[in-house]
């Protein structure tokens, strides 16, 4: 389950991070600071924000200087320990994290102005509700052709198998549906290039690609992709994001 998972990291690591050596080339540019930026741009001193799948807490508390108020959740306490561990040693007051599961939200209706997803669990239904009328839902998400060939080397994998199922599309169907008005959508593709076979490893045992990732187990089958994918820059992992911004009339 990937809140086991993610509580091995949290124990492992200390949070969500691992110091994997890697350069990124994006083309399209970097999903990350995109989404960020277009979550500022919508930000208010005088609203509150939840954010689902809040992890380690390191992105909730760079921005929380522009909302009046977060309330980050999430179900890996090992995550949330690693959150709050940082929270106290920056001083932050305004966010509140919280164990809390996106299916059953304990939230009043219309009680946030912006509900924000970065690869956290999909609820749209649920987001709607606990939306006040004109608040925004911000999602980026993996895409369905994020590490495809990496996929296919190991014959397995996050989504394996389902590379012709977009989730741009899915997303816009399932909110369109839960009554959103859709903003924005946008896919990126870009690359991640590792410095060594050990970097890709150490990166892997800190990401839920493969849940069951073994470095001596799955050691076979990293060496053919490393080999296989080895470039000037180190050996290329191509990636796949999906943003999309949707308003609550």
């Amino acid at each position: 389950m990937a809140d086991n998972f993610y509580d091995k990291v949290a124990k492992k690591f200390g949070d969500y991070q691992t110091t994997a050596k890697h350069t990124d080339v994006f083309p399209q540019g970097n999903p990350e600071e995109i989404f960020k930026q277009k979550l500022i741009e919508l930000s208010d001193k005088e609203k509150i924000a939840l954010d689902v799948g809040c992890a380690d807490g390191r992105f909730t508390l760079s921005v929380s200087s522009y909302f009046k108020k977060i309330i980050a959740i999430d179900i890996s306490k090992g995550m949330l320990d690693a959150a709050i561990s940082s929270q106290t040693e920056q001083g932050i007051s305004n966010v509140s994290f919280e164990y809390q599961s996106v299916r059953n939200m304990p939230y009043n209706g219309a009680s946030f102005d912006i509900v924000y997803n970065r690869r956290g669990p999909p609820d749209f239904p649920q987001f709607f509700r606990v939306l006040k009328s004109g608040g925004y839902y911000l999602e980026i998400r993996i895409g369905e052709k994020d590490t495809q060939e990496l996929k296919e080397v190991f014959g397995r994998g996050q989504g394996y198998g389902q590379w012709s199922e977009s989730a741009l599309k899915k997303d816009k169907m399932g909110l369109d549906e839960a009554g959103f008005k859709a903003i924005f959508g946008q896919e990126f593709f870009y690359s991640e290039f590792y410095l060594t076979f050990n970097d890709l490893g150490l990166f892997l045992q800190g990401v839920p690609i493969f849940e069951d990732y073994d470095p001596h187990k799955d050691n076979a089958y990293l060496t053919k992709y490393a080999q296989k994918y080895q470039a000037d820059r180190g050996i290329e992992l191509k990636r796949h994001r999906v943003v999309t911004i949707s308003k609550k009339p």
